[in-house]
């Protein structure tokens, strides 16, 4: 079983933790990993892009000119394609990006990312995360003492206002919860901190 340092949000060493196998001891698997980043932001896609086509933009009814005898090439429709403000060819249109991927995979890529952390020491595990009030600068001060100062990610068990709004000024500080936990996410950053309470639930909701 992997173990990590168990710290206290002064940066001091308090112990250690040992992990569950089944969810932070699997084989690293890149290309499961790479799936569900696409998968994710897949769906993250409005698909609302929309351009004109030749029929629906306004105007064109009219022949711009009679066919034959005026020496210029022949038109129809000043709305044509090859015409300035005319409709667009093959242009996007409104669609779902939507992607499916098997829950058993999603789960696989969620415990690979999270292993891969624990491989390259880039897991944080600390025995709470609680603030008096929303303040950005304690939480600067916090994330200074566990030497996080690049992109981090933190897990919370539980729903905590002051600590979401002391992160969320922080433009490379992300608060997430256990159930909405994600493979980019994890991967998208470069430390990963989570309280203790939530490693726990992590291995209790993706054990086995």
């Amino acid at each position: 079983m992997p173990k990590v340092t168990l710290f206290n949000i002064a940066g001091e060493q308090i112990g250690e933790i040992e992990l569950s196998d089944d969810v932070f001891g699997v084989e690293v698997r890149p290309d499961i990993m790479h799936r569900a980043v696409v998968n994710y932001l897949a769906n993250q896609r409005q698909g609302t892009a929309n351009t004109l086509t030749r029929a629906e933009v306004a105007g064109g009814g009219r022949k711009p000119w009679r066919q034959k005898g005026t020496g210029r090439a022949r038109h129809g429709s000043i709305r044509s394609p090859l015409w300035r403000k005319g409709g667009v060819i093959f242009g996007p249109k409104p669609r779902s990006f939507k992607s499916t991927m098997p829950k058993k995979l999603k789960r696989l890529a969620l415990k690979s990312a999270l292993s891969a952390k624990v491989v390259e020491n880039e897991l944080i595990v600390i025995d709470s995360l609680s603030m008096e009030a929303p303040k950005t600068k304690e939480m600067v001060s916090i994330l200074k003492n566990l030497n996080a100062d690049k992109k981090s990610l933190i897990v919370i068990a539980a729903k905590d206002e002051n600590v979401e709004k002391s992160a969320r000024n922080l433009p490379s500080v992300k608060t997430t919860y256990v159930n909405t936990l994600n493979t980019y996410d994890i991967l998208n950053h470069d430390n990963l901190i989570m309280t203790k309470e939530a490693a726990e639930l992590v291995e209790e909701v993706y054990a086995g």
